[in-house]
């Protein structure tokens, strides 16, 4: 089967590039810690509604996904008294929700396990599957980002929490391709059934991650094309109400207008000249200027 990897933000910048900018400031380093920590948490509450949904069956997916709870309960534990520890807080963290995008992007008739049980679980895993591959490709770069920063007391307490999470993050992305390989197997029809569910799940999770990290100007219309993307990957007759259903709040992103005023706000307050030099020219020239922003600062 074919094997779906993250892609780069825009194709252009790598989870590396980004992680060695923001081990750099404190305030969005501990940001990025508690986005980590509310995943986690999130990740509980919604693979304990999925084992509801199931209602026991099959037996050993419900047990499977009870062990995953289990799991990532342990690493917002960590995360958390990481975060207290270090005087962080430990709230919603600002800006977009890749969560909330990550849903909103699923189609709705794929979460009902009583019309179809294999389709549920298809999509249920490849899913899950794509969004913990993102994740340890950034723990991983997070890590190796910190090893290459000063090896200070918090920065190498980061990495010991990070690297406990790493190990049993990429063990649920093994699982999640063993579940999907069983599923596979049961027929040709299953095999086309999984690998049409990893294309559409990989263009939705790339189309989350990068609402959550493209605040520039035209982020709005590079939304859109991210949502033609995912929409192409589902059957024709299937794809204008799809798109009817979530173009509007994909042009309007209402999430992507707060987060710009987050963001202005918090540079101003802390150095107003940052932002007439920096990130003005930055929010204006859009991707090329992340882009140049990058190439500067890592040679």
């Amino acid at each position: 089967m074919a094997v779906a990897y993250p892609r780069k933000f825009q194709n252009a910048i790598g989870a590396r590039d980004i992680l060695k900018q923001v081990v750099r400031d404190r305030e969005i380093h501990l940001i990025t810690l508690n986005r980590y920590r509310y995943a986690e948490q999130r990740s509980c509450k919604d693979l304990t509604e999925v084992i509801e949904q199931l209602n026991g069956q099959p037996p050993e997916l419900v047990r499977d996904l009870s062990h995953h709870i289990s799991d990532e309960a342990r690493h917002a534990m960590w995360l958390t008294d990481l975060l207290v520890e270090l005087g962080a807080k430990v709230g919603t963290p600002p800006g977009s929700s890749y969560i909330d995008e990550f849903e909103r992007l699923i189609d709705i008739e794929q979460k009902d396990p009583t019309k179809d049980l294999d389709d549920f679980l298809i999509s249920l895993l490849a899913g899950i599957n794509v969004t913990e591959k993102r994740g340890c490709e950034y723990f991983s770069a997070h890590i190796y980002a910190l090893k290459q920063a000063p090896q200070t007391e918090e920065n190498i307490k980061i990495r010991e929490t990070i690297e406990k999470i790493l190990p049993e993050e990429a063990g649920h992305v093994r699982w999640g391709n063993r579940w999907l390989a069983q599923l596979a197997d049961k027929s040709p029809e299953h095999r086309q059934k999984v690998e049409q569910a990893k294309r559409k799940y990989a263009a939705i999770e790339q189309a989350a991650f990068e609402a959550g990290m493209d605040i520039t100007l035209g982020a709005e219309l590079r939304r859109v094309a991210n949502l033609l993307e995912v929409a192409n990957t589902m059957p024709v007759w299937e794809r204008p109400q799809y798109l009817m259903e979530r173009l509007p709040q994909t042009l309007l992103a209402p999430d992507l207008q707060l987060t710009r005023i987050d963001v202005v706000q918090r540079v101003w307050k802390r150095d107003p000249q940052a932002l007439m030099e920096r990130f003005v020219p930055m929010f204006l020239n859009g991707l090329k200027g992340m882009q140049n922003n990058s190439q500067k600062t890592t040679v």
